[in-house]
């Protein structure tokens, strides 16, 4: 008998699901989060291939499984809305029963989820015989992220975790169409959650074909089974998006995904009368209703050149689009003025007037580049990069090429460096150009240092009078194999011209493999960060402040005790304690607050280094404390988190709880108890 509500309701809808079905169910019963935290809840849809007697015999033996069996209702929509029904998790993940996870996919999944209070989890997934699955989501691992700076919206497959809070408070259930059904579902999840994770560290989902083909994505490929879900997917951004850039960046995919995509495979593989009458009208429809100049823009030229005969109303002239697509897709590439065009039949033909824009694919054309190293030369200062860049479809590089340093989130011009073009012979790719660039980071900025802020690196690339920006990215692995790691910190002396302090360089890579330069004032580089500042719920009225040294630390003393100083100039101070685990970099301190007067506290780290503290950050989500001076009936005490000092620190205020003010509050609780 279960005592506690389980974490997490798996639900697998099965239609004909045999023999695949067994190692699904297999898959969840073995999950390392325990059956204990895992209810399983399979819904047979009407079955006639011995699903329905398998699921039976697995439940026998696995009080967790619950099996329902109902009339076959047409698509996986109607066994997960029915399991949704009777889920009880805090979590719900929907499982095919084609597919299977990974043994420690769920425990990862949830441990995400709790650690970084997000709504949605995606699990990396895995190809089993040959099936399409996403996995540019799934290049790093992102603790929080949302559909706007990630490419989790690509994924729009219900294979997630979803937090059942968020599927219950915005009443989401699945359409009852046997294709497309899942997308508006999730597309609903996703603009309504409080936060995404992405686990890609870990297999946790794998997908295959049924070995007799039958999967719904196969069979009911058509566009009889597309539409209602594709129409609905555009009313759910329209919904929950506010016109915009928003909306024009979650509108893109569907533009490319559910209409163009659809339209140029299948439209033509229709009869005459449903392709004119039934189905390209409601196309055009969906063109002119969600196709914006700003989705315009960001489409590729297949795409483009499609919406506008939608728009033009041109039915004869997309069905020849649509009959030639494939062929027409390997026509190259012809430039003009600067910009690169589609090679299209329909370029540039008076009889066809389509305007050059639903053709150009200069912003479109791909840059293949990478930064072979980045090192630091001379006597500091003056940072090497080299590697190897081209357009494709274009010549070698001109020298008019630059590497760019654009600020990051504060107001400052680009500032745009030469490179010095070389022979590519001895690259990866013989078409590529070699480029080396040399930044001497005490005159790069006109004369005078490059100032504090983080610096992201790009490369305007140029040929053939073509400019293309792309971000300066690592190389995939170095001379031994390996992926390359950002040269050291750099100290940078930049005594001239003068009032021209020292600044530290930190070379890095981005999740994305990306460089970026981040420059600060030396005495402002923190030997330490603090990584948590919570009270003791044993010791109340104990401030508990852990940390870490960072690389700056090296060679240096670390913080060697807690200093709270009062506004009247008292101080007092806690010993900072290191971890023994020989790292010597973790430490952690316990400061009595429950000792200290009345009065405001400011809180900072000190050191053995003449006059140096650190301020202690105000703490995200820290409420409020209370204690008792004495034992029994000792007067209580309250301390709270202020708003930081000038200089960025934590200012705790410690005072005597008001008596008459706490018993009124007391009193008024009970009475508005009373009343209700």
């Amino acid at each position: 008998m279960r005592t506690n509500p389980p974490r997490v309701s798996v639900i697998i809808p099965a239609y004909n699901s045999m023999p695949e079905l067994t190692k699904c169910v297999t898959s969840v019963l073995e999950q390392t989060l325990g059956m204990d935290r895992i209810e399983i809840i399979a819904v047979d849809d009407g079955s006639t291939d011995g699903t329905a007697d398998e699921l039976d015999r697995l439940a026998r033996s696995c009080p967790g499984l619950r099996v329902v069996h109902q009339p076959n209702s047409g698509g996986a929509g109607g066994p997960r809305n029915t399991g949704l029904d009777m889920a009880v998790g805090d979590y719900v993940f929907f499982l095919d029963s084609d597919d299977y996870l990974g043994p420690d996919a769920l425990r990862r999944m949830v441990a995400m989820a709790d650690e970084n209070r997000t709504d949605v989890v995606l699990g990396r997934m895995v190809s089993v015989g040959g099936r399409a699955v996403p996995t540019a989501v799934f290049s790093h691992n992102q603790p929080r992220t949302d559909v706007f700076s990630s490419a989790a919206y690509r994924t729009l497959g219900c294979w997630k975790l979803f937090r059942r809070s968020l599927i219950e408070r915005l009443d989401l259930r699945f359409p009852p169409y046997r294709n497309c059904e899942d997308k508006p579902f999730t597309a609903a999840a996703f603009l309504n959650a409080d936060g995404i994770s992405v686990v890609a560290d870990y297999d946790c989902y794998y997908s295959r074909n049924r070995q007799n083909g039958n999967n719904l994505t196969l069979t009911a490929a058509g566009l009889v089974h597309r539409m209602d879900g594709t129409r609905l997917c555009f009313e759910t951004v329209a919904r929950y998006l506010e016109p915009g850039p928003r909306r024009d960046q979650i509108m893109r995919r569907h533009v490319e995904w559910e209409l163009c995509g659809p339209l140029r495979g299948l439209l033509h593989r229709e009869s005459e009368e449903d392709a004119r009458e039934r189905f390209y009208p409601q196309f055009r429809q969906w063109a002119l209703s969600y196709v914006t100049d700003g989705v315009f823009q960001q489409l590729a030229p297949p795409d483009r050149l499609i919406v506008h005969l939608l728009r033009a109303d041109r039915y004869e002239d997309l069905l020849t689009v649509a009959r030639h697509a494939k062929e027409d897709a390997a026509r190259g590439n012809t430039v003009d003025k600067g910009r690169v065009y589609w090679c299209h039949p329909f370029f540039r033909d008076p009889a066809k007037a389509v305007p050059d824009a639903c053709f150009d694919a200069t912003d479109r054309l791909p840059v293949r580049h990478e930064l072979a190293e980045a090192a630091w030369t001379g006597d500091g200062g003056v940072l090497r990069l080299t590697g190897h860049a081209r357009i494709e479809s274009l010549g070698g590089l001109e020298p008019t090429t630059r590497l760019i340093l654009r600020p990051r989130g504060f107001p400052h011009p680009d500032i745009r460096v030469p490179v010095t073009l070389r022979t590519a012979s001895h690259q990866p790719d013989d078409r590529a150009t070699g480029f080396l660039a040399e930044v001497d980071l005490s005159t790069v900025d006109s004369g005078v240092p490059l100032g504090a802020g983080v610096w992201d690196l790009h490369l305007d690339v140029r040929a053939e009078g073509v400019s293309r920006t792309v971000r300066l990215r690592q190389a995939r692995t170095d001379a031994n194999g390996e992926r390359p790691a950002p040269p050291r910190r750099e100290i940078v002396a930049t005594g001239s011209p003068p009032g021209y302090e020292p600044t530290t360089a930190r070379p890095f890579f981005t999740p994305y493999g990306n460089l970026s330069l981040d420059i600060r004032r030396t005495e402002e580089e923190p030997l330490c960060r603090v990584t948590g500042i919570a009270w003791d719920t044993s010791a109340p009225g104990t401030l508990v402040v852990t940390g870490r040294l960072t690389d700056e630390a090296s060679g240096r003393p670390g913080p060697t005790a807690l200093r709270a100083e009062g506004d009247s100039g008292s101080v007092r101070e806690a010993p900072v304690r290191y971890s023994p685990d020989g790292s010597g970099t973790g430490f952690t301190a316990r400061l009595p607050v429950r000792r200290l007067p009345p009065g405001q506290w400011t809180l900072t780290l000190r050191t053995d280094e003449p006059h140096s503290r650190i301020p202690v950050p105000p703490p995200k989500g820290l409420t409020g404390t209370r204690w008792f001076r004495a034992a029994r009936l000792g007067r209580p005490y309250y301390a709270k988190p202020l708003p930081r000092d000038s200089k960025g620190a934590v200012v705790l205020r410690v005072a005597p709880v008001g008596l008459t003010a706490a018993l009124r509050r007391r009193l008024g609780r009970h009475a508005s108890g009373s009343r209700s």
